[in-house]
């Protein structure tokens, strides 16, 4: 199973990584933005924070597939472990054709529907991504739709995993990994929530008490 983090936040990362086991880190074009830093600067900073073994996704901008393709390469040319992501657009599905025929891993990105996510795969990405939550704003069912798209690739393209994404809340992404996901992708406040237990804080106060009143130094 893998976990990887959705952020531009070098700081949070160091943190994060320290406590949990990840995989690596998503970026997308809006979360570097907002970021401020450039990926040329932001990608060796991950690379440093989690070592060589991780893998780190950044996202191309183009629209039509020579642009994709040629993004992809210079991406790919900043971190030899990098995933390009990749739109699931039909440029991006021949994008994702024309780069695994180069041996560069990508993932289909901005996923909606399983018939997206199949045909990503079909074409030869390694990871695709549905938008969960995303999904749900536009009126449709997100984890239904991340169940029937790991069913189809389990059955018809198992050399790709899903890798979830855009969560509003641990439940959604807990749905996910019982949907048989191997990877999924957190935003940081999704990932304050999966340790934010007001219970446990109280337990161990607890604990401390009783055990002081019992043991008094």
């Amino acid at each position: 199973m893998e976990l990887y983090l959705d952020t531009a936040d070098v700081a949070a990362v160091r943190r994060w990584a320290r406590i949990l086991p990840l995989a690596g880190v998503t970026t997308n074009p809006s979360i570097v933005a907002k970021g401020g830093t450039a990926l040329a600067t932001l990608l060796p900073a991950l690379r440093d924070v989690l070592g060589p073994d991780a893998r780190l996704f950044a996202q191309v901008l183009g629209r039509e597939e020579p642009e994709m393709v040629r993004e992809a390469r210079a991406l790919r040319a900043m971190d030899s472990n990098l995933v390009v992501k990749i739109p699931v657009s039909a440029e991006g599905l021949a994008a994702i054709k024309r780069l695994k025929k180069e041996g560069i891993p990508t993932l289909g990105t901005a996923v909606y529907t399983p018939q997206q996510g199949w045909l990503a795969a079909l074409a030869g990405a390694d990871y695709v991504a549905p938008y969960v939550n995303r999904i749900d704003a536009q009126g449709g069912d997100g984890i239904k739709s991340v169940d029937e798209l790991q069913r189809l690739l389990t059955l018809h393209a198992p050399h790709c995993q899903v890798l979830a994404a855009s969560f509003r809340t641990p439940r959604q992404a807990l749905d996910c990994l019982l949907a048989g996901c191997s990877a999924i992708t957190l935003p940081l406040d999704v990932t304050e929530q999966l340790l934010s237990m007001p219970a446990l804080s109280s337990a161990l106060l607890q604990f401390e008490n009783e055990w002081h009143q019992a043991f008094p130094a």
